[in-house]
């Protein structure tokens, strides 16, 4: 899966131009459907007017399988860091949410299913969450008031929204 779009989360409100991308299998096995989260990957999103980038990061949590409510869902964590050296640094391991305080998204489509190409099958569609409440920094440090201040966090449910312009390549197993 390859996805850009757009962040609103607090006072951040920034393009995904680059794309996230998620390696995933799901399936029957046995008559019972499975995932495997295989792995995320994103480049660092630049916070306009601060000295500050935030890196989507996998945040423990995938579903991605889709019904009449939801495309899908999935927790996801924002590796902050500077965008140039800076006299005090966001410390490693500081980031909005945590593997047990993620942002849990909740996927639900915007734009339909299209069919780009039957061999390889890769399809696209849009999908978003306006829904979602971001929590605060974590493991920053006495950085953390002012990074949270900075950042408009905890920001709460409806204040926020994640766009998604969604590309996903399928390939059988056997």
């Amino acid at each position: 899966m390859r996805a850009t779009g757009h962040l609103r989360m607090g006072t951040v409100d920034e393009p995904l131009t680059e794309p996230l991308r998620i390696t995933f299998a799901e399936g029957r096995v046995d008559g019972e459907f499975r995932q495997v989260f295989g792995k995320m990957t994103a480049a660092p999103i630049r916070v306009g007017g601060t000295p500050l980038t935030l890196t989507p990061r996998y945040g423990g949590y995938s579903d991605f399988l889709s019904d009449d409510t939801r495309r899908g869902e999935f927790d996801i964590k924002f590796a902050l860091g500077p965008a140039h050296r800076l006299p005090a640094m966001p410390p490693s391991g500081c980031s909005v949410g945590s593997e047990e305080d993620a942002v849990h998204l909740v996927l639900k489509d915007t734009v339909p299913t299209r069919v780009i190409s039957k061999e390889p099958l890769v399809v696209a569609f849009g999908a978003q969450d306006t829904e979602f409440a971001a929590p605060g920094t974590s493991g920053c440090g006495p950085l953390s008031r002012a990074l949270d201040r900075v950042l408009g966090l905890p920001s709460p449910t409806g204040a926020n929204a994640f766009e998604m312009d969604v590309t996903v390549a399928v390939r059988p197993y056997l």
